[in-house]
């Protein structure tokens, strides 16, 4: 099965989109892939920004800050859990009512966040929001992809990615600053109202015509999951955000501790990160589309020795600190291809496929962040999640390598 079967246009602006070749501009992706991102940019937000929040959630609910933390770990639970459930009962939900719901839900449960007093209720209502949180993102992956056409395809999910990234760089600084001036309980509510207005963007931009879900069957669906390539791609993404995400968790400490950097640099060191990390999505996306597994595979392997870099350099600060941003800029650029090579190789289940995507970036998120706390209160101290972190990119590279190899043996010649 060709790309072309999995990443038809849906509208009239996709219809002209094709391959990018070396003798033209790349094809302008339609406004509704701008759209999901902007949406995207409201889903990473709520998620990350809770951690600049914790001390106030804290006192306020009077838990320890450790339990505060909870909220960030449930909801990392309920996006690995909820993106793959909602993936498969919103199947044959026409996607625009299903972001529309997803959008309609997030902001009540940022509601019930805004008012509660009670900390198991909290607890409920982020994992509520993570299960909206990855339908949206599942959902809106595919329908971007179906809006770019197959020659953008990759260049669309990068788009729909930087949203997320933007969070990084923007919502979660925003979220902090806001939640100083007007209590904790401020940014929940501005994102609630962000979320509805974002609804009849929704309702006007994804378009009708082929919304429809595809009339195949929840067997043919499950039986899509049992490709091999796939598999590869899932194991890829949980290997590259862990190795990743393991060694920005607790990049503080190893700027602070370790290469004597002043605390109050720190936030500005974890900005430069944000920013490459939206620059290298962005232009993963557009290469990706051209050498999707050359591409996978590259990035592994300067991932590695950059994070290879940092272990061996972290007693300087200035090599540490532009090593920090080029791992932001280079670290997670691959993860639109690979979220394109779910959507192809899952084949009538692409947003199941994608949902299978989601959930493992949040897997290697939580096991790779998990392990590198451990790793922190080892001998090897505030380097020890930077050597995690390395070990787990390196792995990267098996799975990059034999899906390059697998498709290099198929009849299509590895074309995406």
């Amino acid at each position: 099965m060709t790309a072309a079967h999995l990443t038809r246009p849906a509208g009239p602006a996709a219809a002209t989109a094709g391959p990018v070749t070396g003798g033209g501009a790349p094809p302008r992706l339609p406004f509704v892939v701008y759209v999901l991102a902007a949406g995207t940019f409201l889903m990473l937000t709520t998620e990350f920004v809770v951690a600049g929040l914790l001390p106030e959630i804290a006192g306020d609910l009077q838990v320890s800050v450790a339990r505060a933390g909870l909220l960030i770990t449930v909801f990392a639970a309920g996006m690995i859990v909820g993106a793959p459930t909602m993936a498969l009962l919103t199947r044959r939900v026409p996607r625009r009512v299903t972001l529309m719901t997803a959008l309609a839900v997030f902001a009540v449960g940022h509601v019930v966040v805004a008012l509660g007093d009670s900390f198991p209720l909290l607890l409920a209502a982020r994992f509520g929001t993570a299960w909206a949180t990855g339908a949206f993102w599942s959902v809106a992956s595919v329908a971007a992809t179906r809006a770019a056409g197959p020659g953008a395809s990759a260049r669309a999910l990068g788009l729909v990615g930087a949203g997320g990234m933007l969070a990084n760089v923007v919502g979660v600084p925003l979220g902090a600053f806001a939640g100083q001036l007007s209590g904790w309980r401020g940014p929940f509510w501005a994102l609630a109202a962000l979320a509805l207005a974002a609804v009849p963007l929704i309702a006007r931009h994804v378009p009708r015509a082929g919304d429809d879900q595809q009339s195949v069957s929840l067997r043919s669906e499950l039986g899509a999951m049992r490709s091999g390539r796939l598999w590869l791609v899932l194991a890829a993404c949980a290997a590259t955000t862990g190795g990743v995400l393991s060694a920005y968790s607790y990049v503080s400490p190893l700027l602070t501790d370790r290469a004597g950097i002043a605390p109050g640099w720190v936030p500005l060191v974890l900005v430069g990160f944000g920013v490459g990390s939206l620059i290298g999505t962005i232009v993963g996306g557009r290469l990706g589309d051209v050498r999707p597994h050359a591409t996978t595979i590259a990035v592994a392997a300067s991932t590695t020795a950059v994070l290879l870099a940092i272990c061996v350099l972290s007693a300087h600060p200035v090599p540490t600190v532009l090593l920090v941003v080029l791992l932001g800029l280079i670290g997670l650029s691959a993860n639109p291809v690979l979220s394109a090579l779910a959507v192809r190789f899952a084949g009538v289940a692409p947003t199941l496929g994608v949902a299978m995507s989601v959930s493992a970036y949040n897997l290697g998120t939580a096991v790779g962040s998990g392990v590198a706390g451990r790793a922190l209160d080892s001998g090897l101290g505030a380097t020890g999640p930077a050597v995690v972190g390395t070990i787990l990119a390196a792995l990267t590279l098996i799975p990059t390598i034999a899906i390059a190899l697998l498709q290099r043996r198929s009849p299509s010649g590895g074309r995406p």
